[in-house]
């Protein structure tokens, strides 16, 4: 009898690992994205984005950034980034800084671009830690130190981002 039910939940828990699964509105947007597909991207990335998910309001920001299946716009960018940023996306964060560092869709703001940039490095974005890192270096936004500079370079290069 012991026999029969360990092979009954054995079959059963084999037909519930066949059962497919169903990608959702974020994953079947990085499969278009990565086939090349912006416009099937754009649609299911702007439909988990309109719902609230963070890494979908990311890479809208991105596609609008690179102009990757719709106009370039980097205000339209920097409305998604912040979103996500805002949610603690620490993608978004690091490019929304970036956005503030090159003053493009929003005045360029050094301090502003510190701000986020913390916020993605304090999460352990070592892109985030490197440019916060430079921002101390040049004094851009926060005042020249280099201490600090390099705390934050030694914490990006520990996780293989080298200058």
């Amino acid at each position: 009898m012991k026999a029969i039910l360990r092979s009954g939940f054995l079959a059963l828990a084999i037909m519930a690992l066949a059962v497919p699964v169903n990608a959702g509105p974020l994953e079947d947007g990085v499969a278009a994205y990565q086939r090349g597909d912006y416009a099937t991207a754009l649609k299911f990335w702007r439909l988990a984005a309109e719902q609230g998910h963070a890494e979908a309001q990311s890479n809208l920001g991105t596609m609008y950034r690179d102009g990757k299946g719709v106009a370039k716009d980097y205000a339209e960018a920097v409305k998604w980034y912040r979103k996500a940023a805002e949610q603690g996306d620490a993608g978004a964060q690091f490019n929304l800084g970036l956005m503030y560092a090159n003053g493009q869709g929003v005045p360029l703001h050094d301090a502003e671009a510190v701000k986020w940039f913390r916020k993605a490095a304090e999460q352990g974005e070592a892109i985030a830690q490197f440019a916060l890192g430079s921002m101390y270096e040049m004094g851009f936004g926060v005042p020249k130190d280099e201490g600090e500079a390099v705390k934050w370079f030694r914490l990006a290069a520990e996780q293989g981002l080298v200058r």
